[in-house]
């Protein structure tokens, strides 16, 4: 009979076991690379004024301008109520053209800068679970056969008082036994990965971008 303990103990677990182990670190490894490469090229661009070799980079922002109307604070006084105001002079006989009091709605066209990085969802891929489902199945046949042969003759002769009798006889026995044994090995890996939350330390740069967020009047 083989010995299906030294076959077990013969298998190399660090294979099985540390290879999917050690395929996960490495992917974690380079999820955290990936988000640094990510931040590099996307939330920074070469900087023109720079004058060191290689190039200085700066922040990249995203310009939006558009047109936004706001209720005019002006609208319906006289000269008297801008007097009182103090908005225009005394001696004054007439409204200066810098006041619009004609219109209820003014159009100011304002311009936000928004760092870009702020505007984009950060890779942050992590592995949260890892399952390693491995099976070695051996099983050991004995086989035996054992397999008989006889054969027989018989011849009689008579002639004239002499009788002559022949007989023979072969016996044949054949033994076959052999051992087999059947090996079956399987591995499962189930990889659970999700989209985790940035680091606080990234946290808090990114919401110190947001608070740099500025509108500007045109």
């Amino acid at each position: 009979m083989p010995n299906l303990v030294a076959e077990l103990n013969s298998l190399d677990f660090s294979v099985y076991i540390g290879g999917p182990l050690q395929a996960a670190v490495q992917a974690q490894h380079a999820a955290s690379m990936s988000q640094v490469s990510f931040i590099q090229a996307v939330g920074f661009e070469d900087d023109p004024a720079s004058t060191t070799t290689p190039k200085g980079q700066k922040l990249r922002y995203v310009d939006f301008a558009f047109a936004k109307s706001v209720a005019n604070a002006d609208f319906g006084k006289t000269l008297d109520q801008l007097k009182a105001e103090g908005r225009v002079d005394s001696a004054a006989t007439s409204i200066p053209t810098t006041i619009n009091v004609a219109d209820k709605f003014l159009v100011n066209n304002v311009t936000i800068k928004v760092p870009f990085l702020t505007m984009l969802t950060m890779p942050a891929i992590r592995i949260e679970e890892l399952n390693i489902d491995f099976n070695a199945k051996l099983t050991s046949t004995e086989t035996s056969n054992v397999s008989s042969e006889f054969a027989a003759s018989a011849e009689l002769g008579i002639n004239y008082k002499i009788v002559n009798f022949k007989a023979s006889a072969s016996y044949k026995r054949t033994s076959t036994s052999g051992i087999s044994v059947e090996k079956t090995y399987n591995l499962g890996v189930k990889v659970r990965a999700i989209n985790d939350e940035i680091p606080a330390g990234l946290d808090r740069v990114l919401t110190m971008l947001e608070d740099s967020i500025a509108s500007i009047n045109a």
